[in-house]
């Protein structure tokens, strides 16, 4: 029980980005930001305890990476759609995954998908996000001749992050228990001596999801335009979950001559999710990468999918201590 804790909370500070970056991103479309961060813990909340109870597997999910960017800057800034047309297509896109999902269209699918390209989609998505957290780190910036140039390593961001990458990777190598978290620590501790992070408290009130909660425009969704978009967000929804399932299945060692048992009941968490972040006023919520790093750190059960479940609503605190 103990190493499904420590899993659980490691799986929850690795992925506890995702509640301060959704808002940002979201907030370009003209969502309310501290909307967005409430309906981010709701959301992610619901989905990862789902799968921890339907599934039970040490499994989090949350808004995904990636297609909260083709929401904001690709369906309302270039195709010029209103993000509630945007939610409503979240919304029905979930909807699809939903009914495949109980059908059983889905398993099919992923038997019927190459390893070769579930392992792809999963590196792929590690690879994105390594880029936002090294371009957030300072370690990389924008380049319009090259789009990635070193960033200015005299910068305290970048020794903040890189003397918690440096701890990580020192007590990985020597197989800590706890070795991410010590890393996060000692980020966070440099960050408050350097100035890069400001203390506020620990507790505030939770803000309101009003602006955005069932603001969704399913009629706009379904117009003759928006009708492409759905199915894009149903397929970028299908074949993430398949590739962050199977990725975390094999290094967990839950594959059984090839399958992924109890395939039905986690895809099925990622459909309610998603249909949740319809409602609530998110993007499409996926299986987390990120809970690799709980499965590194000895999680087998639902158990540490639970306790990230239950520490994703502590960042209705969040917008205190970020000032």
């Amino acid at each position: 029980m103990r190493a499904e804790v420590l899993a659980g909370l490691t799986t929850f500070m690795t992925m506890s980005y995702i509640l301060f970056v959704q808002p940002a991103v979201l907030s370009s479309t003209g969502m309310d930001f501290q909307a967005v961060l409430a309906s981010t813990c709701l959301v992610s909340a619901i989905g990862t305890l789902m799968m921890a109870f339907l599934a039970n597997y040490p499994i989090a999910v949350a808004p995904a990476m990636g297609h909260n960017f083709f929401f904001a800057f690709t369906v309302v800034a270039g195709m010029g759609f209103k993000w509630q047309v945007a939610l409503g297509a979240v919304f029905l896109s979930g909807v699809a995954f939903l009914v495949m999902s109980i059908w059983g269209v889905r398993e099919l699918l992923m038997r019927a998908i190459p390893d070769s390209l579930k392992h792809a989609i999963a590196v792929g998505i590690g690879l994105l996000i390594t880029l936002v957290g090294l371009e957030w780190g300072g370690w990389v910036q924008n380049n319009p001749a090259t789009f990635v140039a070193l960033g200015n390593l005299r910068q305290p961001a970048v020794w903040m992050s890189g003397a918690g990458i440096l701890v990580t990777l020192v007590l990985l190598i020597r197989k800590w228990r706890g070795a991410i978290l010590c890393g996060i620590f000692t980020s966070t501790v440099l960050g408050l001596a350097l100035g890069v992070v400001k203390f506020h408290g620990f507790v505030s009130a939770p803000p309101s999801i009003a602006p955005i909660a069932l603001k969704l425009d399913i009629w706009g969704a379904l117009s003759l335009g928006a009708v492409p978009v759905i199915f894009i967000f149903f397929f970028l929804d299908l074949f993430d979950s398949i590739g962050s399932l199977i990725g975390i299945a094999e290094q967990g060692g839950f594959m059984r001559s090839g399958e992924l048992p109890r395939a039905r009941e986690a895809l099925l968490a990622d459909a309610v999710a998603t249909c949740s972040a319809g409602l609530l006023g998110n993007s499409t919520a996926v299986s987390y990468i990120e809970s690799a790093a709980g499965v590194a750190e000895g999680a087998k059960t639902g158990l540490a999918a639970a306790v990230a479940g239950l520490l994703m609503l502590s960042g209705f605190s969040y917008p205190r201590w970020l000032g």
